[in-house]
């Protein structure tokens, strides 16, 4: 299987020397790089060609989240395992929607630790239930970011998503169990909320909100 080559990005001198040791313990695992920003972390990247990175996400310069975009976009091959001191989820599942392969509490056992790096060298990716379930929900949620944006109801957003499907009123009523009536109040509400004039210029911004990504 050969060794796994692991590059660790964290700011704190003592996490970075503490990981740097006890994964150099296992055989199967080197360490080819340390980096203590995003920045490092990057040209660490393009330097040593790791397996993997070991990413912390609050750096100066450049956080673990930005650089992992970067790296998942400039170097797709190099796997990035987010490393994160308490649940940060926001932050993950921003990194795990830019490519990244999973993370990793720093508070765990060197030994699950050096696990979770085969897991991932292996193809796999590292994910709680709990984490899937937040993943799935800010995905189904997707609309939650224009209903947020744009304070749409749940009702407005299933309106627009059928809209955006290209049914007509006729059809979005019927599919919603809703008179004609309804569905027209539905939608001149979404057109003033989106600040639209019309049916086109409410898709394009549905599908620009990555709203009609998802069934």
């Amino acid at each position: 299987m050969g060794r796994i080559k692991v590059l660790l990005a964290d700011d704190q001198e003592l996490i970075l020397e503490s990981l740097h040791i006890v994964l150099s313990m296992e055989e199967d695992l080197d360490i080819v790089g340390l980096a203590r920003n995003g920045e490092e972390a990057i040209d660490g990247c393009e330097q040593f060609q790791p397996d993997i990175v070991l990413m912390d996400i609050h750096m100066p310069v450049m956080g673990g989240v930005a650089a992992a975009a970067v790296i998942k976009e400039r170097m797709p091959a190099v796997k990035v395992i987010m490393l994160t001191s308490y649940k940060e989820v926001e932050y993950v599942l921003s990194a795990l929607s830019h490519g990244a392969e999973g993370y990793l509490l720093k508070a765990i056992h060197p030994k699950d630790l050096a696990a979770g790096i085969r897991v991932v060298h292996a193809g796999g990716t590292l994910i709680t239930q709990e984490m899937a379930g937040k993943m799935i929900k800010s995905m189904h949620g997707a609309p939650a970011a224009i209903s947020n944006e744009y304070g749409l109801s749940t009702r407005e957003l299933e309106v627009l998503h059928k809209l955006a499907s290209g049914l007509r009123n006729q059809d979005i009523a019927e599919a919603l169990s809703l008179s004609e009536g309804t569905v027209k109040n539905y939608i001149s509400s979404i057109y003033s909320k989106l600040n639209v004039s019309g049916r086109r210029e409410a898709i394009r911004l549905a599908r620009e909100s990555g709203y009609t990504n998802h069934e």
